[in-house]
């Protein structure tokens, strides 16, 4: 976690909850427009009881057996699981396999780059996961019961990159280079608690590793932080990772919740609070990402603060990305719903338009590609894209202290944005 200065510039089912559905057979359901059961319709018990016995078969899968259990104050339960027991390893193509040795790093990170200590909640009591184990957030009932459907947790219902100005109920503000063939990627990101005012909502700020054409065949690697109700129940900004390589169809997940991402360090738990966040005309934090693609392997690895090594993405994964990323983008993404018949009020970043600057509006700073050299290079010909201008803005600039840069955000609903 970096601290930075201005630039020279559950819902668990009981008996009791059973046999009060038992008892009327006209109970309705209210829930998310799009998730909702229409008027004529009724919560029947077996019905509920098929998606409870779901509900625990998933979690019977996701949740690995645990050497030791942390408890988080923000009310997180950490497992620290055996790193070959962790659900990557339920795939075809690595059971029995252990993690990988760490790769070489991209030339041209900085050598006076220190390991800074990165907290996230759970380890604010002084707690660690031993040596040979991973931390790992528990998902419970609560969490998946709050999806539509236990297929359907963890995952991203629609497309998350932006490739067009059509109207969409995801919204963005973004930087953007393509036409090039591109290894990977980093950013310093600006940390805050956006304010999101649906619980099918989020907002985000991340970087996106890009290859495929925008139809049914789109690869992405995702990794920033987000706020997200729906997943974790609450409103922390917390550090997640995504990938597809089916434009988020049936493959890839946030996070661990399926097979897929291996991790191989013991000091951040993926899905965790960050702490602490940047507070307006206050201090700033930040978290550094890097994402790129070992040379020697092929595999995608992500770097997380100032140094560490979480894990990596293998290339089997996925089909273009086996090769390069054609499309690199950093910024924020929130899902407008309108479920109060206008546009939310979720905010992107800090809630404050770029123009306001630092320590007001969020920033990226220092971005950097990674080439074909396995070298990070500063960007060329960086676009700049806001979907929703009055609602969400973006403005990007470059100096010797930040590299390239760039503000974005905004307050979502407002006078110029109804």
């Amino acid at each position: 976690m970096a601290s930075s200065s201005k630039p020279q510039i559950p819902i668990i089912f009981t008996l009791v909850a059973f046999l009060l559905i038992l008892s009327s057979s006209t109970t309705p359901v209210s829930s998310h427009p799009g998730r909702r059961l229409q008027a004529n319709q009724t919560l029947r018990p077996h019905q509920e009881l098929k998606k409870l016995k779901r509900v625990k078969s998933y979690l019977r899968q996701i949740n690995k057996p645990a050497l030791k259990t942390i408890q988080s104050p923000d009310g997180d339960m950490i497992d620290c699981v055996l790193s070959h027991l962790q659900p990557a390893f339920d795939h075809p193509k690595l059971k029995g396999q252990k993690p990988l040795e760490p790769p070489e790093r991209p030339k041209g990170r900085a050598s006076n780059e220190s390991i800074s200590e990165t907290l996230q909640a759970w380890t604010e009591a002084g707690e660690s996961c031993p040596e040979g184990t991973i931390p790992i957030r528990r998902t419970t009932e609560k969490d998946v019961l709050r999806a539509s459907s236990a297929r359907r947790f963890g995952r991203k219902i629609k497309r998350g990159v932006r490739r067009d100005t059509m109207s969409s109920d995801h919204e963005h503000a973004v930087a953007f280079v393509n036409g090039d063939q591109y290894y990977g990627a980093k950013a310093s990101i600006n940390v805050w608690a956006p304010r999101v005012t649906d619980q099918y909502e989020f907002s985000l700020s991340q970087l996106w590793v890009i290859s495929g054409s925008f139809g049914n065949d789109l690869n992405t690697i995702e990794a920033g932080w987000q706020v997200s109700p729906e997943l974790y129940g609450d409103n922390y900004p917390r550090f997640f990772t995504y990938w597809t390589t089916d434009a988020y169809q049936a493959t890839g997940c946030y996070n661990l919740l399926c097979s897929g991402f291996v991790q191989i360090n013991n000091k951040i738990a993926i899905g965790a609070a960050i702490s602490p966040r940047s507070s307006y005309k206050n201090r700033q934090f930040d978290i550094g990402i890097m994402v790129w693609k070992d040379p020697k392997h092929g595999h995608w690895w992500l770097e997380f603060g100032s140094g560490l090594l979480v894990g990596y993405w293998p290339s089997f994964l996925f089909s273009h990305l086996q090769s390069h990323a054609s499309m690199i983008q950093f910024g924020g993404e929130i899902v407008n719903s309108r479920s109060m018949g206008y546009h939310t009020s979720t905010q992107m970043g800090s809630g404050h338009f770029a123009e306001e600057g630092f320590g007001k509006a969020s920033y990226f700073r220092n971005l950097q590609v990674v080439d074909w050299d396995n070298s990070l290079i500063p960007l060329n010909n960086l676009h700049l894209l806001a979907d929703h201008p009055n609602c969400y803005d973006i403005r990007a600039g470059k100096n010797n202290a930040w590299g390239n840069y760039f503000y974005y955000g905004g307050p979502g609903k407002n006078s110029r944005c109804p």
